[in-house]
């Protein structure tokens, strides 16, 4: 299950866990937050744009669902309290735990030595996996499907991990480096995951065996399903909804009066096609919305030691997504515009 729920949150699994892990809480919460805002971040101009209603998931059977965007929001999970926890190790912020020096002085490469201070992944890798996957606490192939996907997530962190070097040698002759390993930016890894989650495979289960009951021949069918399965791929269970329609059963709440992006410079080409992808192909039009929007401007430093800005309004002329008859009614409106206010 997710870990934001409204049944079992990641609050109150921590004051129920073990209290030896009472010490990475913030951590762990901190890091569900950041694969949240990554997921935001990489569907933000998508049908389905990781909204609040699907990052909870009732411990109910009937409301769990397993879908291609449901093993994102689990990777990213994952990955984001796997990254925080190995962050926080390596910033000294736990007893416990500090830099990985498990390869210092031995030799890398050509010209080159471990050193420094790699981030201990080991550690966030280990804590991350007793926290996130014990959240999980089903056994059939949905339960399969979410742990799978919870590893996935780890191991996109350690994918993406960089190798860092400084120089040593006579007058910056850099006749050797000393390395370690450090993480990527968590941009990164939202990236790395949504190019899995695009190459996701659907779970070709053989449904006899679960409909028969017998636990070990559920396990055995599940095992089979995975067998030609790699540990970095994302996988689901069931296809998607159609995420242009309202459907409150599921939380969804359809692409009308989604924001679409129209004239924006520095748009990327996927931004720029964000009207087509969230109005268009759901059947809707769109409509523009002229809005002011208040913000700080003309900030001045003053001795000592004040910044002061002023408040600035801008008109700013904004695109949603609309029923036909919203748009058209909007269309008929401008072509009826007098001369004088055009």
């Amino acid at each position: 299950m997710y870990l934001f729920s409204p049944h079992r949150t990641v609050n109150n699994f921590l004051m129920t866990g073990p209290k030896a892990f009472l010490t990475y809480a913030s951590s762990v919460q901190m890091g569900a937050q950041r694969g949240i805002r990554e997921c935001k971040h990489q569907f933000a101009w998508e049908k389905w744009n990781c909204p609040e209603s699907t990052l909870k998931l009732s411990t109910l059977n009937s409301l769990r669902i397993a879908t291609r965007e449901t093993s994102f929001v689990h990777a990213i999970s994952a990955a984001g309290v796997m990254y925080t926890l190995t962050k926080n190790c390596s910033l000294g912020d736990f007893e416990s735990c500090g830099c990985d020096d498990s390869r210092i002085g031995q030799t890398g490469g050509r010209g080159w030595i471990w050193g420094g201070c790699s981030d201990n992944i080991a550690f966030g890798e280990k804590i991350s996996r007793q926290f996130v996957d014990a959240l999980e606490d089903g056994h059939d192939a949905r339960a399969a499907v979410n742990l799978h996907n919870n590893e996935a997530g780890r191991l996109a962190v350690k994918a993406t991990m960089r190798r860092a070097c400084k120089c040593h040698g006579v007058s910056g002759s850099c006749s050797i480096q000393t390395c370690w390993m450090q993480l990527a930016d968590f941009r990164e890894v939202g990236n790395y995951l949504r190019m899995k989650h695009r190459h996701a495979r659907k779970l070709q289960m053989d449904k006899k065996p679960m409909r028969a009951g017998n636990s070990a021949d559920s396990k055995r069918a599940v095992a089979h399903a995975f067998r030609s399965i790699s540990k970095a791929e994302l996988v689901y269970l069931e296809d998607s909804p159609n995420y242009c329609i309202k459907n409150l059963s599921l939380g969804l709440q359809g692409t009308e009066g989604r924001e679409c992006l129209k004239g924006v410079r520095n748009a990327s080409p996927w931004e720029r096609r964000s009207c087509r992808r969230l109005c268009y192909e759901c059947g809707l039009g769109v409509v523009k919305r002229r809005t002011e929007v208040v913000s700080s401007c003309n900030c001045k430093f003053h001795w000592c030691c004040t910044v002061k800005c002023e408040r600035c309004t801008q008109v700013v002329t904004k695109y949603y997504c609309a029923g036909k008859d919203g748009a058209r009614k909007q269309h008929n409106n401008t072509k009826r515009k007098p001369n004088w206010l055009l």
